[in-house]
């Protein structure tokens, strides 16, 4: 019989790929004093109790950066599952082209547009590196 992981909580959290029409992705630097502080990371957080992933993008990403987005402009675009120390992280990114707003740091991060070909030079959380690949390799 197959060994089975050990039992953790599941979080829950959301993410989006902003994609500016020259093709550049936006990414947020942790802030220090947050867990995996200087990694880069596409933005979004967590799915409070009984809220939709879409809903919670769109409250995320107007808390976080300023932008509002409108549900239809949401891409399901793929997701990660990963086993960290002490909890299991499930994470669905979209894609998003159109938005309201130019995104600023409102939680004190560091933002970046990058190109597809240099997402590599910035350190991501090991949740997000599948999905940087993924979006690579789709862009």
């Amino acid at each position: 019989m197959a060994e089975r992981p050990p039992a953790r909580a599941t979080v829950l959290v959301v993410a989006c790929a902003l994609l500016r029409p020259d093709g550049r992705v936006l990414i947020a630097r942790r802030p220090e004093g947050k867990s995996l502080a200087g990694l880069w990371e596409f933005p979004g957080g967590k799915i409070e109790k009984a809220e939709q992933p879409e809903a919670a993008l769109i409250r995320e990403l107007h808390e976080e950066l300023g932008i509002d987005v409108e549900v239809r402009h949401l891409e399901p675009f793929s997701f990660a599952s990963h086993a960290y120390e002490t909890f299991h992280l499930l994470m669905p990114l979209y894609i998003c082209r159109t938005w309201q707003g130019e995104p600023s740091g409102r939680d004190g991060q560091e933002l970046a547009w990058v190109s597809p070909r240099h997402m590599a030079d910035y350190a991501m959380p090991p949740a997000d590196e599948p999905l940087r690949k993924a979006l690579q390799d789709h862009l």
